[in-house]
């Protein structure tokens, strides 16, 4: 993107977490962005500190169609074009999969999938349709969950392999005129509200069948509940800083894990899976 050196961002979920830091870190580079979250209130100490020609913030939850349609319109009619979209907006909950009510899990997948992905496909229109000229960049944000899936988060974790999925036929969809550039970036652990059941994390109740302590499921509940999870996460701000970079780098890979310890899940994922192919192969050589 070298039409112009200062960026116009939209930013979902912008009110804590990645989702603030990397609005935070867009305006600290002199960049223009739109920072949409359900309650704007809770933006109400950085709105003072920046002009309105650099930050606009907007009500945006991302269930609802009619807010994706209207805060891409909103940040259209103020800044005339969107350069990055960082589809942020999520949501997680702690329980095994025998544990997880169903209307919990649907939630799951309304925000983290299907909110998602509403996200992407206005994303793609806007960037195909208004910007002039065409083009933009969308970052995905994954998880190392939807390389390999987490015991006790199993929901989360589908959801991140749907929305993987979805963004890698979307990416083979688009034309290659179009200008536009989609990146997962397959977020390692990093301190955020995603970790805290008062915000973002619901919590099931342990299922009755799964109270053994050396269950994975188990060990990750003990590392949540006691703070331990969160002391070993990595620095949302230094992840924003990163995310920044990743947005303006039209040479990154269509997956960008980050953070050391989704390098190495997503490294052992790749291995435990070139190994069961190649052991598979040898029931697929007779079959034409």
């Amino acid at each position: 993107m070298t039409y112009s050196a200062q960026k116009v961002w939209f930013v979902t979920g912008a009110s804590s977490g990645l989702g603030r830091a990397v609005v935070e870190h867009i305006l600290a580079k002199g960049d223009k962005v739109v920072a949409t979250l359900r309650k704007p209130s809770a933006l109400s100490d950085l709105v003072p500190k920046h002009s309105a020609d650099q930050l606009l913030v907007l009500k945006l939850d991302v269930v609802l169609p009619s807010d994706i349609t209207a805060a891409f319109a909103a940040a259209l009619a103020k800044f005339g074009r969107i350069d990055v979209v960082y589809n942020n907006a999520g949501m997680s909950s702690l329980g095994e999969v025998e544990g997880t009510q169903d209307s919990i899990a649907r939630r799951l997948f309304e925000v983290n999938f299907f909110g998602a992905t509403n996200v992407t496909r206005e994303a793609v229109r806007v960037f195909r349709d208004e910007n002039k000229p065409r083009g933009g960049r969308l970052l995905q944000a994954s998880s190392m969950a939807a390389m390999q899936a987490i015991a006790g988060v199993g929901y989360y974790s589908a959801t991140k392999f749907a929305l993987e999925g979805v963004t890698q036929a979307l990416a083979a969809e688009l034309h290659p005129s179009w200008g536009i550039k989609i990146t997962l970036i397959e977020l390692g652990g990093f301190r955020t509200s995603i970790l805290s059941e008062q915000e973002n994390l619901h919590v099931a109740p342990v299922h009755p069948a799964y109270t053994a302590v050396d269950l994975a499921s188990a060990g990750f509940r003990e590392l949540t509940g006691s703070g331990k999870l969160a002391a070993s996460c990595g620095d949302a701000n230094k992840a924003a800083r990163e995310i920044y970079k990743v947005g303006l780098d039209d040479s990154v890979g269509f997956r960008v894990p980050l953070g050391l310890d989704a390098i190495a899940a997503v490294g052992a994922q790749l291995d435990e899976t070139r190994r069961d192919v190649d052991a598979a192969r040898k029931w697929s050589v007779d079959l034409k």
